[in-house]
């Protein structure tokens, strides 16, 4: 089996438990060998990075909605320890997002 294939399969693997960000490094593996993605690894590569970000972008609305009603009952360093929190979760986005990027572009 060569590597790629290991890696593909680790993706489907990682699918079918639901660890979507396993299932983002591996396909991400399988972007830096240098071929052309075929459909199955572009849709492989979609429902991880789809999957990795949703749940991220929902964590940042739940965050920043806490950190809004905690300033709404003057409670700021409640407040201010969910914005702390809610910028951990920005991060994780932004690596995220530039490594999808910086794959698609190399």
């Amino acid at each position: 089996m060569s590597n790629r294939d290991k890696e593909v399969y680790f993706a489907r693997l990682a699918e079918r438990a639901e660890r979507y960000d396993e299932m983002s490094e591996h396909m991400e593996n399988v972007g830096k060998l240098g071929n052309e993605l075929s459909m199955e690894e572009r849709h492989l590569l979609t429902v991880a990075w789809q999957n990795a970000v949703g749940s991220r972008r929902a964590a940042w609305r739940v965050i920043t909605s806490v950190a809004q009603e905690e300033t709404n009952k003057g409670n700021n360093a409640n407040a201010e320890l969910a914005k702390e929190y809610c910028k951990k979760v920005e991060g994780e986005l932004q690596k995220f997002c530039d490594t999808i990027l910086g794959l698609l572009d190399g």
